[in-house]
């Protein structure tokens, strides 16, 4: 089962860094996921946007509602998916990545929902 590494970062931290610091901290993460797609680990890679919405269906209605969420105190900025069945290898690999030093990364086998 893939690995995946969810970038896990507090809401504001982007807006407080500013852009010069933002252009820094993308930069080391491009180069990061380089070091990925050198060892032939690399399967998908994105940022995510600050900007979200959620929607739930019940009983047939669909009820929608625009970000930022009030209780939420982080939200997702990314991932790496990685090409590795081995838990280990992407905590490994966790531990390398920049965004550990300002954010929290979680690591997560991904496949079918009832595993």
């Amino acid at each position: 089962m893939p690995q995946m590494l969810l970038i896990v970062e507090p809401l504001g931290q982007r807006a407080e860094r500013g852009r010069e610091g933002g252009e820094v901290a993308y930069q080391r993460m491009l180069d990061f996921a380089g070091a990925l797609q050198a060892e032939g680990l690399l399967l998908g890679v994105n940022s995510l946007s600050t900007a979200a919405k959620r929607l739930a269906k019940r009983e047939g209605s669909a009820q929608v509602w625009d970000g930022p969420f009030a209780e939420s105190k982080e939200m997702v900025g990314g991932y790496f998916l990685l090409d590795t069945d081995d838990p280990a290898v992407a905590l490994a690999w966790a531990e390398r990545c920049p965004a550990a030093e300002w954010a929290t990364v979680e690591i997560r086998g991904v496949g079918p929902c009832y595993l």
